[in-house]
């Protein structure tokens, strides 16, 4: 299936990768985004190889880190998945709800 990140998640994507290289460093940085892309390849072959949120019917939650995780929804008809958004897991969790 084909993968696709939304708006929102793109921007959050480009805003922790700016993050990771300004406080951390290259290397941590390209570590991260190796573990997404992993995740991106793991659920574009089995896209239910991912918990169903129990607060959000029909989304999935895929944890990239410790500290990150992306939700996702599939849309069988098109053959594809978006990527809604990536949550900073130290966050209140009812921030989530907003974005969602």
């Amino acid at each position: 299936m084909k993968v696709y990140l939304s708006n929102s998640a793109e921007n959050k994507l480009l805003k922790l990768s700016e993050y990771l290289l300004e406080n951390w460093n290259l290397k941590t940085r390209d570590k991260f985004i190796e573990k997404f892309t992993e995740k991106i390849n793991q659920i574009s072959l089995q896209p239910k190889s991912c918990p169903e949120s129990i607060e959000f019917k029909g989304i999935f939650k895929c944890v990239v880190t410790k500290q990150n995780t992306f939700y996702y929804r599939i849309n069988y008809k098109i053959n594809e998945i978006e990527i809604i958004t990536i949550f900073d897991t130290r966050q209140r969790p009812n921030k989530l709800n907003k974005e969602i």
